[in-house]
């Protein structure tokens, strides 16, 4: 506790601190938020299910590149003209809405209000990554963001769905919108820890082209999977058993333990170096997200007790394996293009998330629960195959404005554990599409007790 209590100490902190967490709700609420207000729209469910994929691709897509445009031209002058954007195209499609448009300009503007959501996440931890490069506290600062990260994805949606029952999902997002723009425009203005502005001539060829990020952004997709398909699986798990609001329960399990795991995980200083860990552990979470598929078979006597354990053992290796991911970033990338690294693994933890349960969805109706519990196991196996068979592209290397040495010698894997970080995951925890409308209302009102993902 006291390195975490060093780090909220460090001079201006909570300057940016504050508004960055009142900027993150709106983030969390955003692609659940369009689900509820498209559905109140048009009556369907897949018009939503379209509408909030649209957003979470194009979240996905274009986030990256505002984050190499906040690496090359600082946060502040990226983030006031993207907030104003996000704003109009928000608005509109609540004007749309309230009109009964058709489901083209529904999902156009769903889009447009992806594609111009503020990576404020990406944005605070670039700060942390240059506020206390070199110091012991750097650790801290990251797993304090992943505490963050858990909480803001398990309190907005309950806020968002709240306001939604109450009112109407116009007034929700309109909530939303408000919370962003003030939230970012404060947290823009407050230049505590913003990161300078690196030269156009150091950014020409894409963080994707440097060493191994490619593969921690297949790495981070497969991990995404675990938290789609997990989400498909258990809201329809329990439906089959006539239980479907013991789904959000679940969720929690799935969550608290995560947050438990990533605490944990935070706290010690490994021996291994990152590279090592991060196949490890996606080893270890091929067993651990196969588990809820044999707890989907169980006898009916047993089969909740077993799903409680599954989930929760599941969600004790993934947010570690996560962290180790972000820790990568940070070892491989220098602090000219890291704002871009971090919403490239975030973005893909989002395409993870939404294909894995769009393959869990078919495989549902196809074969039941169990099935779809089948696909994470599948696709972290074959990413940790992969990051095994490549590890050396894993290995850090000198760059400009990074803290860590080119090698991995013993002497230095002490400082493994000073690099840990837990994404904005997701962005796109959004609920399953392809259910039917009863099914669907379901998977909604559970999504809001799920958390980790960025």
């Amino acid at each position: 506790m006291k390195s975490y209590i060093g780090v909220l100490r460090s001079p201006g902190a909570w300057r940016f601190l504050i508004p960055a967490l009142v900027a993150r709700l709106p983030f969390a609420m955003l692609q659940i938020g369009i689900l509820l207000l498209v559905q109140w729209a048009t009556g369907s469910y897949g018009a939503a299910g379209l509408a909030s994929a649209a957003a979470a691709i194009a979240q996905a897509v274009v986030g990256p590149q505002t984050g190499r445009l906040a690496d090359r031209h600082g946060q502040a002058r990226v983030l006031i003209p993207q907030v104003a954007l996000h704003a109009g195209a928000l608005g509109t499609l609540l004007l749309l809405a309230a009109h009964g448009a058709s489901l083209l300009p529904l999902t156009v503007f769903s889009a447009l209000a992806g594609a111009s959501m503020p990576q404020v996440s990406s944005m605070v931890r670039a700060r942390w990554s240059h506020l206390l490069q070199g110091s012991g506290r750097l650790g801290a600062a990251f797993a304090l963001e992943s505490i963050t990260d858990e909480l803001t994805f398990t309190l907005a949606p309950v806020l968002l769905v709240a306001v939604s029952t109450v009112f109407s999902p116009v007034w929700a997002l309109a909530l939303a919108l408000l919370l962003v723009l003030a939230g970012t425009l404060v947290f823009a203005r407050v230049r505590v820890g913003a990161p300078t502005p690196a030269p156009a001539s150091s950014r020409a060829s894409g963080v994707l082209r440097l060493r191994g990020v490619a593969l921690l952004a297949g790495g981070a997709a497969a991990i995404g999977t675990v938290f789609g398909a997990t989400q498909v699986g258990v809201t329809s798990f329990t439906a089959a058993l006539g239980q479907p609001g013991s789904a959000g329960a679940i969720y929690g399990t799935f969550s608290a333990a995560s947050m438990v795991g990533g605490i944990v995980y935070g706290a010690r200083k490994w021996r291994w170096s990152p590279s090592r860990r991060l196949v490890l552990l996606l080893a270890l979470l091929v067993f651990a997200a196969a588990l809820p598929s044999v707890a989907a078979t169980a006898p009916p006597a047993l089969t909740y007790g077993f799903m409680y354990a599954a989930v929760a053992l599941a969600g004790l290796v993934i947010a570690p394996a996560v962290i180790t991911a972000y820790t990568m970033v940070e070892r491989l990338v220098g602090a000219e293009a890291r704002t871009e690294a971090y919403t490239w693994l975030g973005g893909a933890i989002g395409l993870g998330i939404a294909t894995g349960a769009a393959i869990a969805g078919r495989l549902t109706d196809a074969f039941g629960p169990a099935a779809a519990f089948l696909v994470p196991p599948a696709a972290v196996g074959a990413a940790a195959l992969v990051l095994l068979l490549r590890s050396a592209s894993l290995t850090p290397i000198e760059r400009p404005g990074s803290s860590n040495p080119p090698d991995e010698r013993p002497a230095q894997k002490a400082l493994d554990a000073q690099d840990i970080v837990l994404p904005p995951l997701t962005a796109s925890r959004c609920p399953v599409m392809n259910r039917a409308p009863g099914e669907a209302r379901n998977a909604t009102a559970s999504a809001t007790s799920i958390g980790t993902p960025m």
